[in-house]
């Protein structure tokens, strides 16, 4: 009984992880919005921070590979111009990486971005790994993040855990990972985050 009450704490505690599935786009309009950013390959962990209590409320994985998307495990962002299929965004420009942060942080949260570059082979993998995942169930955002990374080279040493906070101190120890905060100080309403970001976003689309 004792370890249900935990586990149920932990699922209230991650509640901002859990968000409606979106429609899965087609292949289509995957490849139509596909982006390759030109930098060097890399894992980007994110993690959204209560200014509050620093607790985590979601984690989230930017791969570069091939292309670049994000693997956002049961998460809430959303915008017109970015699809999503199976917990994966695509079409990962900068003006949608700024977005997607730019959404999250607000005056209640501020995420921690964590970058460390890596071969090609192991973001290749991450993003085979990613697309291949599937939808997240609500709250299992660090679980599902620690599981793809726990199959590539170099990071099998990340333990399972519920708590994304939990995860990024994990990620910060890994060799060559570089950590910033991102702070922004608008609305506490994540969906007046969302809306901000979608009309910027389609904007400069137009």
């Amino acid at each position: 009984m004792r370890n249900l009450l935990c586990l149920g704490a932990v699922l209230l505690a991650l509640a901002g992880c859990a968000a409606p599935q979106q429609p899965n786009a087609d292949a289509e309009t995957l490849a139509r919005v596909s982006y390759r950013h030109p930098g060097p390959p890399a894992l980007t962990l994110y993690t959204m921070i209560n200014n509050r209590t620093g607790r985590g409320g979601h984690a989230s994985l930017m791969i570069n590979a091939s292309e670049r998307v994000i693997f956002d495990p049961a998460g809430s962002f959303y915008a017109s111009v970015v699809p999503e299929r199976n917990d994966v965004l695509y079409g990962i420009t900068p003006a949608v990486e700024q977005a997607y942060r730019g959404a999250h942080a607000r005056s209640t949260f501020h995420v921690v971005v964590q970058r460390i570059e890596v071969t090609p082979e192991q973001a290749q993998k991450a993003y085979r790994l990613a697309v291949a995942n599937g939808p997240v169930p609500g709250a299992y955002c660090a679980q599902a993040t620690i599981g793809i990374l726990q199959q590539i080279p170099g990071f099998e040493s990340l333990n399972r855990t519920f708590y994304p906070e939990k995860l990024s101190a994990q990620f910060g120890r890994l060799p060559g990972v570089v950590t910033e905060r991102y702070y922004e100080n608008d609305s506490a309403d994540l969906q007046a985050g969302l809306a901000k970001g979608d009309a910027a976003l389609s904007a400069a689309a137009d």
